[in-house]
C-alpha cells in the first residue's frame, strides 16, 4: 500500500527493469536474443491497482433567485384608501395590503346579505307549512329559489368589493412599492413587487456530459460570493437544454428563514456524483491503443501483457480517476510503451513493493 501511495504521489518508479534496459542492458539482450533465436521477453514495472470508491465533483457558477417571485397590480380603479406595503417589509400570506374607497360595493354587499337572510327565514317558514300541510310544493319550490338567488347576488357583491382588496398570495419581503396613500389607480396599475427569499434559490447550469451525474433530491455545497457556505438540495434539473449554450438549467434550494440572503448575488456549486469504482493512476502512464483508444498497459498472472481500455472521470491533484481497470491485473508504470499485446514480460515491482 505504501508504495502505491508513493507510485501516485511521485510519479517516480524503480530504476530496475524498463528505466535499466533503456540505458544499454536492452540492447545486450536484444543482441543475446537475436543471436539465440529466442523472443525477446522485456522488463517493466507494475503495481497492484488500489480501487476506491470516487464520487467526482461538479463545479458550477450560480447566481441567487428568489423562490417566488410577483408584481401585484390594482384589481379594480379608485382611491388607496389604505396601504400596508413598506419597501424591506414582510408581508403574511394572505394579509389584506392594499384597500380602495368604495362604499357603493361595501352597501352593495350588506344589502345583498340582509336579503339573504330576509330569503333564508322566508325558506324556513315555507318548510314548515309544507310539513304541516299548509302549502304547496311549488310555494315551497319558489322560496327555495328565491333564496338560492339571493345567495348568487351577494356572491356577486362580495366579488365586487373584494376586488377593492389586494392580498399577498404568499409570505414575502417588499421589494418595490410604486403607489401612494391617497392616489388614484386604474384597474391593473401596478402596485407593488414581493419576492420569497425562503428558501431561496441557486440557479445554475450543468453541462450535457454531466447531466447523467445530477439528479433532484441530491446534496450541493454552496459558497456565496460574501464568504457563506452553506449546503442545500438540487430541487430541479431541467431536460431540455438552453438553444444557445446546450447547457440544462439547475436549481439549488437554500434554507433562508431569517431571509438575510438577497436574489441576485453570486454562488459557487459543488456537485457530487454518485460514486463509483475507481482507480487513481499518475498522468504519465495513460496511453493510446493502435485504434486510438486511451487506456493503460496491464498484465496478468501469466505474466502477458494488455491493454485495457479505461475512462477518465476526474482530474485530482493525486492523479487521473479512471474506471475500466479489470480485476485480477497488475498495472504497468514504467515501459508500457515498449510492450504490445500479447507480449510476455518480466514483471518487477514499483517503488516499495
Amino acid at each position: 500500500m505504501a508504495g502505491a501511495v508513493a507510485w501516485i504521489v511521485t510519479g517516480e518508479f524503480s530504476s530496475v527493469g524498463s528505466a535499466q534496459t533503456a540505458e544499454g542492458t536492452e540492447s545486450q539482450t536484444v543482441e543475446t536474443a537475436a543471436a539465440e533465436g529466442a523472443p525477446l521477453v522485456r522488463t517493466v514495472s507494475a503495481v497492484e491497482p488500489v480501487f476506491i470508491d470516487h464520487a467526482r465533483s461538479i463545479r458550477l457558477s450560480g447566481i441567487t433567485e428568489a423562490d417566488k417571485r410577483v408584481e401585484l397590480a390594482a384589481r379594480a380603479e379608485g382611491v388607496i384608501a389604505s396601504l400596508a406595503l413598506v419597501k424591506g417589509g414582510a408581508v403574511e400570506a394572505g394579509a389584506v395590503v392594499m384597500e380602495l374607497e368604495g362604499p357603493e360595493a361595501v352597501a352593495q354587499e350588506e344589502i345583498a346579505r340582509i336579503a339573504l337572510e330576509q330569503k333564508e327565514r322566508d325558506l324556513e317558514v315555507a318548510q314548515k307549512l309544507f310539513e304541516g300541510g299548509s302549502t304547496s310544493e311549488s310555494n315551497l319550490t319558489n322560496a327555495r329559489s328565491a333564496r338560492d338567488a339571493a345567495q348568487a347576488e351577494l356572491n356577486r357583491a362580495q366579488a365586487s368589493a373584494d376586488r377593492l382588496r389586494l392580498k399577498a398570495p404568499f409570505a414575502g419581503i417588499v421589494d418595490t412599492v410604486a403607489v401612494e396613500l391617497g392616489e388614484w389607480v386604474q384597474t391593473g396599475t401596478p402596485v407593488a413587487t414581493i419576492l420569497s427569499l425562503d428558501p431561496i434559490l441557486v440557479k445554475a447550469e450543468v453541462s450535457e456530459v454531466d447531466l447523467g451525474a445530477v439528479s433532484a433530491g441530491s446534496t450541493a455545497k454552496v459558497k456565496l460570493v460574501n464568504g457563506t457556505e452553506m449546503d442545500g438540495t438540487v430541487r430541479l434539473v431541467a431536460r431540455e437544454a438552453s438553444a444557445q449554450t446546450r447547457t440544462f438549467p439547475v436549481e439549488i434550494a437554500l434554507p433562508n428563514p431569517r431571509m438575510t440572503l438577497p436574489s441576485g448575488m453570486t454562488a459557487e456549486v459543488l456537485l457530487y456524483a454518485a460514486p463509483v469504482r475507481a482507480v487513481v493512476v499518475p498522468r504519465s502512464i495513460i496511453t493510446l491503443s493502435d485504434k486510438g483508444e486511451l487506456g493503460l498497459r496491464v498484465v496478468g498472472s501469466d505474466n502477458v501483457a494488455q491493454f485495457a481500455a479505461v475512462q477518465i472521470i476526474d482530474d485530482t491533484a493525486d492523479g487521473l480517476v479512471v474506471t475500466g481497470v479489470p480485476d485480477g491485473v497488475r498495472i504497468i508504470t514504467a515501459g508500457q510503451d515498449l510492450v504490445r499485446n500479447g507480449d510476455t514480460v518480466e514483471v518487477v515491482s514499483g517503488v516499495g513493493q
